[in-house]
């Protein structure tokens, strides 16, 4: 197979939640421990960091990923979703996986994911892990796909556990409560391991420390213990948190790896070249400003939503998106009614219908109109506003996509 005939099969005949939603989503590792027996158990010949949480798992691995790589060392990365290729979800110091590669792992393992009924995700992982050993890399930053208990790639042991923080999102499966979702998250948690928490709540500080206690793991809460703000190249305001996280996270990890303080600093300050990250608070245009960004639940929208109300404009138009398993009852009421807004649906099954999103909206006293796609909607905008006016594309990972 060519490469695009491999994702084409894989997109096609294997469940994908981004794509198909709740019907892709297995509730158990017994496929993922299977794979990894098949593949001769490569997680457990690599040294890992583990990322959870419900916002900025991406930013958060990304940025550890370059503070390591700024240190000297070859560091897997390994995200999700992608945004244009899937290849930018398995990356060493900022390339990405060979087409070769992936073409080679999926035409080898391909009567085995067949007989066994694996997910996209699953195989994904299995890829990742078995790329990161062949390469040999120093150590791989490891992103959780949804939750942590039951995600694919809790099959690792990992050198120190990171939890960003918890909001209300995927709740089908995580549960309704920050507690219930807490404790999903707390799945990463292995026993002797450290954990670092990056934001905590008075509902999901006690799920933390009854899990770290029960895994004899020493529990170090990020928000707390550091106090310096370091410049970084991602831009959005809820980062301040997120470059916490990893500070206290490289802390931790200073009893494996070297890292200075100027690696430290570089590493937050290039992280987008030594990553190629998209899609957070990235600016698209000057005059007028535009500004994409994958904040998609309440709890990142309601960052990304401050840190516009705090910018300079004349006139304020949105280019919205959403998938149709969205809590629109939870996000629409935080955004702002004088402003101009764009429906769009995102170009996968699971988009919500653009004359859906905008009856809902208006609702909440949104107005706009309906485009036809993704890039009419931005077509349209960008004809409209004027020099002094700011634009904002999102919604949804998948409206993002289409743009940058």
């Amino acid at each position: 197979m060519t490469y695009q005939e491999t994702l084409d099969w894989m997109f096609a005949q294997l469940p994908m939640f981004q794509q198909q939603g709740a019907s892709a989503y297995k509730k158990d590792l017994t496929n993922t421990i299977l794979l990894s027996a098949h593949l001769g158990n490569p997680e457990k010949q690599l040294r890992c960091i583990h990322v959870a949480g419900t916002n900025g798992k991406g930013s958060t691995s990304s940025m550890i990923a370059s503070v390591l790589q700024e240190a000297g060392y070859k560091v897997g990365l390994y995200t999700s979703p992608h945004l244009k290729d899937f290849r930018e979800r398995i990356k060493i110091n900022g390339n990405e996986i060979s087409q070769e590669f992936v073409v080679d792992f999926i035409t080898d393992n391909k009567p085995f994911f067949e007989a066994n009924q694996l997910s996209f995700f699953e195989m994904t992982v299995g890829l990742a892990f078995d790329y990161f050993v062949k390469e040999k890399v120093d150590v791989a930053v490891i992103e959780v796909g949804m939750g942590g208990r039951l995600d694919s790639t809790n099959i690792i042991t990992p050198l120190v556990s990171v939890i960003t923080n918890i909001g209300f999102d995927h709740t089908q499966f995580l549960g309704d409560t920050l507690e219930a979702i807490a404790g999903e998250k707390a799945g990463i948690i292995k026993p002797n391991v450290p954990v670092v928490i990056g934001e905590y709540t008075d509902e999901t500080k006690p799920v933390f420390l009854a899990k770290a206690e029960a895994c004899g793991s020493d529990i170090y809460f990020a928000s707390d213990l550091i106090q310096e703000d370091y410049p970084c190249g991602l831009l959005g305001d809820y980062q301040f948190h997120n470059k916490k996280t990893v500070v206290e996270t490289i802390t931790v990890l200073k009893e494996h790896f070297t890292v200075s303080e100027e690696n430290l600093k570089n590493g937050l300050l290039n992280v987008v070249q030594n990553t190629g990250l998209l899609g957070r608070w990235q600016q698209l245009k000057s005059n007028p400003k535009v500004i994409c960004d994958t904040a998609h639940n309440s709890h990142g929208l309601k960052i990304v939503l401050n840190q516009i109300a705090k910018e300079k404009f004349e006139k304020l138009f949105f280019v919205l998106g959403v998938v149709n398993d969205k809590d629109l009852d939870s996000i629409l009421p935080l955004f702002p009614k004088n402003a101009n807004y764009f429906f769009c649906k995102p170009n996968i099954f699971r988009g919500l219908d653009a004359g859906e999103l905008q009856e809902k909206a208006a609702e909440f006293g949104l107005k706009g109109k309906v485009c036809n796609s993704v890039s009419e909607a931005y077509k349209e905008v960008l004809l409209q506003a004027g020099i002094n006016d700011f634009i904002f594309i999102g919604g949804s990972t998948f409206v993002v996509a289409e743009i940058v």
